[in-house]
Parts: C-alpha cells; sequence; structure tokens
C-alpha cells in the first residue's frame, strides 16, 4: 500500500454509512479528509473552501440521483483542470464519464468500479496514483464507453486497433502477444507505432497506454 504523503481529501458519498467507512480507511492509511459531504452542491463548496489535494465521489446523489457527482466534477475540472478527481462508483454513467476523463489534459483523473475494487490497497494505490496525476480507468468503465464510439481511428491498422483495444482491457504486452500468437516484441512495434500515430505528448510508458485509449475514447 502507498503512503507517499498525506493527502487533504474532499468526499462525496450520500451514504453515511460508506462515508464514514471511507473516512476511516483514508484515516488509518495516513491521509486526512478535510470535508465528506452528501450531495453535488455541498462538494463544490467544500473544494472552494478547502483546496484539497483529491476529490472522492460518488456519481449519484441527491436531490435527483441520476448524475449529480460526476457532473460536479466535470465543473470542478473547468474551473480547476489540475484538480486530481477519483469517482467511486457503482454505475458506469455515460453522459459526463467521458467528458471528465476528457478533462484538463486527461491526467489526474480516475474512475472506478465500487463492485470492483477487490481489496483497500488497490483503492489507496488508485488515490494516491490520481493525485500524482496518473490516470486510473477500470476496465469495465472503457468498454462501455467503447461501445457507444464509431472507431475513428483511420490511422490504425486493423492490427494496431486490436492491440489497442487489448490494452484498453488492461492486458500486458505478454498478455497480448500470447492473444495474438505474435512475439512481445511485435507487440511492442505495434504499441509504438499507435502512440507515434495518435501523436501522444511525451510521458512514462503506462501514462502514455492511458493516453493512448482515451484518445480512442475523445475521437
Amino acid at each position: 500500500m502507498r503512503a507517499d504523503r498525506t493527502l487533504r481529501v474532499v468526499l462525496a458519498e450520500d451514504s453515511v454509512l460508506l462515508r464514514e467507512g471511507l473516512i476511516g480507511l483514508l484515516h488509518r492509511c495516513g491521509h486526512e479528509v478535510v470535508a465528506a459531504v452528501g450531495d453535488a452542491e455541498a462538494l463544490l463548496t467544500a473544494v472552494g473552501e478547502h483546496e484539497p489535494d483529491i476529490v472522492v465521489t460518488d456519481v449519484r446523489m441527491p436531490p435527483g440521483f441520476q448524475d449529480e457527482g460526476l457532473h460536479a466534477a466535470v465543473r470542478l475540472r473547468e474551473h480547476r483542470p489540475a484538480l486530481p478527481v477519483l469517482v467511486l462508483s457503482q454505475y458506469v454513467q455515460r453522459a459526463y464519464a467521458s467528458e471528465l476523463l476528457d478533462s484538463g489534459d486527461g491526467s489526474g483523473v480516475g474512475y472506478l468500479l465500487k463492485d470492483r475494487v477487490g481489496q483497500v490497497e488497490e483503492f489507496v494505490d488508485a488515490l494516491c496514483e490520481v493525485a500524482d496525476g496518473g490516470t486510473v480507468v477500470d476496465p469495465e468503465v472503457v468498454r462501455q464507453l467503447l461501445r457507444r464510439r464509431r472507431d475513428p481511428l483511420e490511422r490504425l491498422t486493423p492490427r494496431e486497433r486490436e492491440v489497442l483495444a487489448l490494452i484498453a482491457e488492461g492486458k500486458s504486452n505478454g498478455a497480448i502477444a500470447r492473444e495474438l500468437v505474435v512475439s512481445e516484441a511485435a507487440v511492442g512495434k505495434h504499441i509504438s507505432s499507435i502512440l507515434t500515430k495518435l501523436d501522444l505528448p511525451p510521458a512514462d510508458e503506462t501514462h502514455r497506454r492511458v493516453l493512448a485509449v482515451l484518445a480512442f475514447l475523445r475521437a
């Protein structure tokens, strides 16, 4: 479990039990919840008051229990593009998920499904990664967003699009090589070509792979 530094967190979750549980968890992991709120308007107010290191928010909150939390997250990123935001939800809200992932330069943002976070360490590591400017997206979120998209990546070959789809599923180079029955060196060449054709900014390899998937979602 990462414990690089103490993070100041604004938490938005309408379920009192879950909210209190997350407060306790974050405290035990060495982080400080500077505000814990139960609706989107209170989230916007709390961020303005406390200027946290990161926001953790649910999607569906009062009054409508539709997409208030995610919509608030998008608004926050519009005004503060560098504000790290981690969405933790039971649902993939397609209307604003792509907009959130597209906000700023695509860094410092995450979208995890509650039912798929298997361990405390996994959640805390994701929190720290997003706070440090990383991008963490549940593969199921990617799959659901991809279903709505027509294939826009005309510069990619069919094999490169196939490789990109497997990257979106979270597969390693080795796993992709085994699935496609090619060498890891061949996979590496395909990935290098994908990153070049998408004109991605210089970054570490892991972040560029995530940006490649997000480029697909934005197109």
